[in-house]
């Protein structure tokens, strides 16, 4: 959710309700400010009352990299968005072409892009497995379409395309 804090718009990123021992209640939160891009932990009473400003989230795909920004369109408006690399974050590692990804607006702007919980991914480099080196379950470092670089199975080998876990960054099974 985003709510109203300090004349700013922030996103709540993760929040916990506490009660210690002796003390009043309190809601402890990690907020994220959309002007400044920054993250605070702060602190409410269970008595403070909070303006919720209103999210809203699309599925748009993937268009392609111009320069550095990344710009997504609506599939069924054909509206684009061009976005900095900031903003996109870590969901740059597992964007190809048409990729499907869930973007959250507040306010008009971009807060955040969500890519699925499993991508697939072309190979684009990976190292000959070294004969006997099979006793245990042995990786190796595959290079992938996007740029990033993840442990892969010895049997894996270069144009294959494997499945990747976005939430941990690891290889799942061949796809």
């Amino acid at each position: 959710m985003a709510i109203n804090y300090n004349g700013d718009v922030a996103v709540v990123l993760e929040c916990q309700h506490r009660t210690p021992g002796n003390l009043r209640a309190f809601v402890q939160a990690t907020l994220r400010s959309i002007r400044t891009g920054k993250s605070s932990d702060v602190r409410f009473s269970s008595t403070e009352k909070i303006e919720v400003v209103p999210m809203t989230t699309r599925k748009m795909e993937f268009s392609y990299k111009d320069g550095h920004d990344y710009v997504f369109s609506d599939p069924e408006t054909y509206e684009t968005v061009t976005l900095t690399p900031e903003v996109v974050g870590e969901a740059a590692n597992y964007l190809v072409e048409n990729a499907s990804t869930t973007v959250t607006f507040v306010a008009d702007r971009v807060v955040q892009v969500e890519v699925p919980a499993s991508v697939v991914l072309t190979v684009s480099e990976a190292p000959e497995g070294v004969r006997g080196d099979s006793a245990n379950n042995v990786m190796k470092r595959v290079t992938l379409e996007t740029g990033i670089v993840v442990d892969a199975p010895l049997f894996i080998k270069t144009g294959e395309k494997i499945k990747i876990d976005t939430r941990t960054g690891k290889y799942m099974e061949r796809a």
